[in-house]
């Protein structure tokens, strides 16, 4: 007796293969190591972006504060030229107004136009003092300047109270003597260190403001 369903059972399995399962361990292994892999690298490439940048950073940071030789150069440049208007400016005064008058006896008693040329000598006194200082201080910027205008400083420095005595009239040859040596000594120093200076005669505004 054939058996019932016998060829369409047959028929039926070779249609529809028993199903095969895969096992999935493998893969799912391979997919979380390769996760950790890239966690690590993009861990360590930031990290390494940061040192970079940390250290361009500092390299920057380096590059501004060490001032290039041009920039030095421009800076001692500038230096000079202040140095030179200012001690310029000094010489200026001192001569028309303090050493010129006084050798021709216009600071006497009884001598035509005295008050007027007290009080001028009085503030070419201290604009004279006023200008030296900022003139020294300019040399600072240029090595071989100030190393020129350092033994005057304390000369300059004495010429503070020398205005007072101008303008009262009590000023004697050795006051004005030193700030004819102080004149000197600073364009003997200016001319030294390459910055000559020349005498310029500050204008009433300038006098009077100091």
């Amino acid at each position: 007796m054939a058996q019932c369903g016998g060829p369409g059972e047959a028929a039926g399995e070779a249609e529809h293969p028993p199903e095969v399962i895969v096992p999935t361990t493998f893969p799912i292994r391979r997919i979380i190591v390769a996760v950790v892999l890239s966690c690590a690298v993009l861990v360590s490439t930031t990290a390494c972006g940061g040192e970079t940048r940390s250290t361009q950073r500092a390299a920057l940071t380096a590059a501004e504060s060490t001032p290039s030789p041009t920039a030095s150069a421009e800076r001692q440049k500038l230096a000079k030229t202040r140095f030179v208007a200012n001690a310029g400016l000094a010489a200026g005064a001192a001569y028309q107004w303090i050493i010129k008058p006084y050798k021709a006896g216009k600071f006497k008693k009884g001598a035509k136009g005295r008050t007027f040329a007290l009080v001028k000598a009085g503030l070419a006194g201290a604009f004279t003092y006023n200008r030296l200082k900022a003139a020294t201080e300019n040399a600072k910027g240029d090595p071989l300047l100030s190393k020129a205008v350092a033994p005057l400083t304390s000369g300059i420095d004495s010429l503070k109270n020398l205005s007072g005595k101008l303008r009262k009239g009590d000023a004697n040859d050795s006051d004005v003597g030193v700030f004819e040596n102080m004149i000197n000594g600073v364009k003997d120093a200016g001319q030294k260190a390459g910055a000559p200076v020349k005498d310029q005669v500050p204008s009433a505004g300038q006098l009077a403001g100091g």
